[in-house]
């Protein structure tokens, strides 16, 4: 049993560096895709999205009282940061 685990297994049925980069490019595409790129329905990103809910949330309007930046990042990485 112990000379089982000792012997590396040789076969293998990819290399390394080709498993290695289609996993990569799967990830990237997807990335770019779900993240990087805005939607067609209203041209905003997931993120911006996200901002524009919190200061919803917040009550913020054009109209309304000054508030730190911070605190509108704050309440998304907190709240809405998956």
């Amino acid at each position: 049993m112990s000379d089982q685990a000792d012997t590396p297994n040789m076969d293998l049925s990819e290399p390394l560096r080709r498993a290695l980069g289609e996993r990569y490019l799967t990830y990237a595409l997807s990335t770019i895709m779900h993240r990087a790129l805005p939607d067609a329905r209203d041209g905003l990103k997931p993120v911006h999205r996200r901002i524009l809910f919190a200061m919803r949330e917040l009550r913020l309007s054009s109209s309304g009282g000054f508030r730190k930046s911070a605190k509108i990042s704050g309440d998304v990485m907190g709240n809405y940061h998956p």
